[in-house]
């Protein structure tokens, strides 16, 4: 195979390692042309692994990227959210069951609490499953080195995968909307946990609540007033798979206002992430 035949054949790939590094579609297609464009510039006598190559190439570049965009992250206005995947776009990445999980908005807004090398050690281990010697061999360090970081990244997310079956979030995602369409505050109430949050990102450009909202009372009257809100043009909302999940689209003249992303877990929503942004929401594509 030559350059250009083993760049497609592990593009999926490269393509779920950037995203999940950045959450950023339109920045991950970057990283992942960019790699083509570099590995064209090596012979391929030079190269063993070409997937270990490819890797590690978009790797580093995410690595770039995210040290020089987290400034911007940290003047953002608002609560910061990934860029949603929606229908296809998942099933162009890696889609494999194991890793469906690490595409939810409740994981990627967890890896923003680690620096850029934590959290590509933590994703090439824990979710792409790569050995240490080339996890070392990516990011430049010595392999007990990895093991460390690995260790520390692990105590900062505490994270606990869900254990709800897709049919279960698919039915509470129905439930959801019916009762949002009808108003029904003790409905929504009912479906989410108690200590249930609502993040929404805005990015400062269009009307959103900078500050997350805590409690399943608040969240369930919050969510209802703004559906007969003046402040916001009447919307129409239609279950999608938001990053290989049920989540919710609202429309305005069939275009995207907004994203609903959910956690789901213990059979009740624990997290829903609102994407408002519109610069977010430019490459959703209503099916």
């Amino acid at each position: 195979m030559n350059c250009f035949e083993h760049f497609n054949q592990h593009r999926p790939l490269l393509f779920s390692i950037a995203y999940r590094m950045l959450g950023s579609v339109a920045d991950a297609e970057d990283m992942v042309q960019e790699t083509f464009l570099r590995c064209q510039r090596v012979s391929e006598e030079a190269v063993q692994s070409p997937k270990t190559y490819l890797a590690a190439i978009v790797t580093r570049l995410c690595i770039d990227h995210l040290r020089s965009a987290r400034v911007q992250r940290e003047q953002y206005v608002g609560s910061w959210l990934p860029e949603p995947l929606i229908g296809i776009q998942v099933a162009h990445s890696i889609d494999y069951a194991e890793l469906a999980e690490s595409l939810s908005f409740a994981f990627l807004t967890l890896l923003e609490c680690l620096s850029p090398i934590e959290r590509a050690i933590f994703l090439l281990r824990e979710v792409f499953d790569y050995e240490y010697a080339d996890i070392a061999n990516i990011v430049g360090k010595s392999i007990p080195n990895c093991r460390q970081i690995l260790r520390r990244a692990r105590q900062r997310l505490l994270y606990k995968p869900n254990v709800i079956v897709s049919s279960q979030k698919a039915e509470l995602t129905e439930q959801f909307l019916a009762s949002w369409n009808q108003g029904d505050v003790e409905g929504l109430v009912a479906l989410m946990a108690e200590n249930s949050i609502f993040w929404a990102d805005g990015g400062g450009k269009v009307v959103a609540a900078r500050k997350p909202l805590y409690g399943s009372v608040k969240v369930a009257r919050f969510l209802t007033a703004i559906r007969h809100s003046k402040l916001i043009p009447a919307f129409t909302s239609q279950i999608v798979q938001i990053n290989g999940q049920p989540g919710i689209i609202n429309l305005v003249d069939n275009r995207p206002q907004s994203i609903f992303s959910f956690e789901f877990g213990d059979g009740c929503v624990r997290s829903i992430f609102a994407v408002v942004n519109p610069d977010k929401l430019k490459s959703v594509q209503v099916q």
